[in-house]
């Protein structure tokens, strides 16, 4: 196992499976990752609105790699441990006219600047928010040729917005292409469900990383494994399924289903058996429902309710 740093310049804001690597690595090794915030670095502490309106909002989303990892290839799963996660003190939250799940009541554009206080931040009181920093891009490069924007979350990861990808979490991406191209970035300091205004706590994050492959395993899309630490409010020491679509019922139907298959596969359950544990036990949750048209449902099981177990074996 090595070890490596991958400062977050220079940054891309597409998924292009055409861009060069930054950093070659073998399974095993560990990187930490620097990440600029999403706006690439553009707002600062102390910007004001009139300033914020005036970023380039194609640099939205200013990702860091892509990472190669040696051997991945397509069909294989990618798994991404998250070590440890450091915010820098700082962070920002916007209203942007036009968007967000409240546009028709929300019009104006608006800037909030965020003191983080470690694992905790009184800037917006009484309220006192609880930190828990991660990752709101990670993904692999996208089948196909072309650039994509990176706002439309998908199987290959990409702008999921799940708040459980904190510290001590893991990810399991499909592989869709040689050396998977890992990238990421998008920090934030917390989040709710929906990320309903259109932004979370964004900030510049610093993410260690390790970085597992598995040949030759099915996956349809993202699957997390929770951590026992998550934030009070989240989804702790659980599975989690993720899946995006246009029609937000539709994605919850093919979370549940994906759950499913998951019992029935790694645990023996039948079908029917399988579906009726969902229902006595599954929590659907919206991660971000202001990419639109696209939403991001999460479909979470505890890990208490289940046999212990590995998903993909370490061979």
């Amino acid at each position: 196992m090595k070890e490596y740093t991958l400062s977050a310049e220079p940054t891309h804001s597409l998924w292009d499976r055409s861009l060069q690597p930054r950093l070659r690595i073998d399974p095993g090794d560990v990187v930490q990752v620097e990440c600029a915030d999403a706006s690439g670095g553009q707002v600062k502490p102390g910007m004001t609105t009139a300033e914020y309106i005036r970023i380039d909002r194609k640099r939205i989303h200013a990702l860091t790699g892509p990472i190669w990892i040696e051997g991945a290839e397509p069909g294989d799963v990618l798994q991404v441990d998250v070590l440890a996660t450091l915010h820098s003190g700082w962070g920002w939250t916007s209203v942007v006219e036009g968007l967000g799940f409240l546009k028709e009541r929300f019009r104006e554009t608006y800037l909030f600047h965020w003191q983080l206080e470690g694992e905790s931040t009184s800037s917006l009181a009484p309220a006192i928010v609880p930190v828990r920093p991660f990752l709101g891009v990670i993904g692999v490069a996208r089948a196909g040729d072309g650039a994509f924007r990176t706002r439309e979350p998908g199987s290959f990861g990409g702008n999921l917005d799940v708040r459980e990808l904190c510290a001590g979490s893991t990810l399991y991406l499909p592989v869709y292409n040689r050396g998977a191209l890992f990238s990421c970035g998008d920090g934030h300091a917390a989040q709710g469900d929906g990320e309903v205004c259109i932004n979370g706590i964004e900030c510049p994050l610093d993410a260690t990383l390790r970085f597992r492959l598995h040949k030759h395993q099915p996956l349809a899309g993202p699957l997390v494994e929770a951590s026992e630490t998550a934030a009070p409010d989240s989804v702790a020491d659980a599975w989690v399924v993720v899946e995006t679509g246009t029609d937000l019922a539709a994605t919850a139907r093919a979370a549940t289903g994906r759950m499913v298959d998951l019992l029935t596969s790694r645990w023996g359950f039948s079908e029917i058996h399988a579906y009726v544990l969902c229902s006595v036990a599954l929590k659907l949750r919206l991660s971000q429902v202001v990419n639109e048209p696209v939403h991001t449902v999460s479909a979470a099981l505890s890990k208490q309710i289940l046999p212990e177990r590995e998903m993909f074996p370490i061979r």
